[in-house]
């Protein structure tokens, strides 16, 4: 197996190198890497580290310790704003959306490895890879809804791309974990392997990918986002905007609470 040795380790994300291949690791463990502020500064500044260097040809995201990301750290909390409601806005646009556009547009390949969860704005970020490698024991969840929320980080737009209306809505609305088995045949991720290989298979795949032609790599996810994708920016905003509404709504609030209190959510619809 390969071995990667760390070239720079920022306060919770880690950047690993083995010859053209990057490996940027989320190093959180203890949260089941949960973004908080500082989660997403160092994430943005190693994506835009591995993006920038010409000598690396592909880029591989893994989480460190029981999972890939467990969504945003709601223990942790977020900045208010100007009425003392938390600034979810602020976190998306300032730090969360240059990530998920840095991972999508970034002209190389992109492969996610994940085991354990990917929940939330984690599985935002496994989404806007190009190819997602699966352990058998993860699982995939638009966890928004539980607490109040409404998808962000990108998945409205990467959910129905990759696996249609219906699935999506049923995601979205119902907040039920999909199993890996289940997300590979509805086509959210590329492949399932067993948990125990799934670090050989992340890699050499990603191995494979940067030894090949890395330009007609660039040119087809220019192609793919194009066609896919050419709204972005503005989708981003939009979630961005209605995700500032539903954090000043009392259902978010009480599915916080709900959260860490570790019970059932008695939303009102306000």
């Amino acid at each position: 197996m390969t071995d990667f040795e760390l070239e720079h380790a920022y306060d919770t994300v880690n950047v690993l190198r083995a010859g053209g291949v990057a490996k940027v690791e989320l190093n959180r463990p203890d949260t089941i890497n949960a973004w908080n502020k500082q989660f997403g500064l160092d994430l943005r500044a190693a994506v835009e580290r591995v993006s920038e260097d010409e000598s690396v040809r592909s880029v591989l995201i893994a989480g460190a310790g029981r999972g890939f990301s467990s969504g945003a750290d709601l223990k942790s909390g977020f900045e208010p704003d100007a009425n003392g409601r938390p600034d979810v806005y602020k976190s998306l646009t300032e730090r969360y959306h240059p990530i998920i556009k840095g991972v999508r547009f970034m002209p190389k390949p992109v492969v996610a490895a994940v085991h354990g969860p990917a929940v939330g704005i984690g599985l935002s970020l496994a989404l806007a890879s190009d190819l997602i490698l699966a352990a058998e024991d993860a699982y995939f969840l638009l966890a928004f809804v539980n607490i109040g929320l409404t998808p962000d980080g990108g998945s409205s737009m990467f959910v129905p791309n990759r696996i249609g209306q219906a699935r999506a809505t049923e995601m979205a609305m119902l907040g039920e974990r999909v199993p890996a088995p289940q997300a590979l045949e509805w086509g959210l991720i590329n492949r399932v392997v067993p948990a125990a290989s799934l670090d050989a298979e992340a890699t050499a795949l990603a191995e494979r990918l940067a030894s090949g032609p890395t330009r007609s790599y660039a040119g087809t996810k220019r192609q793919l986002n194009a066609w896919l994708y050419p709204g972005m920016d503005e989708q981003l905003e939009l979630e961005a905007q209605i995700q500032r509404g539903q954090a000043a709504t009392d259902d978010f609030l009480e599915g916080v609470a709900a959260f860490v209190e570790k019970r059932p959510a008695a939303f009102k619809g306000s």
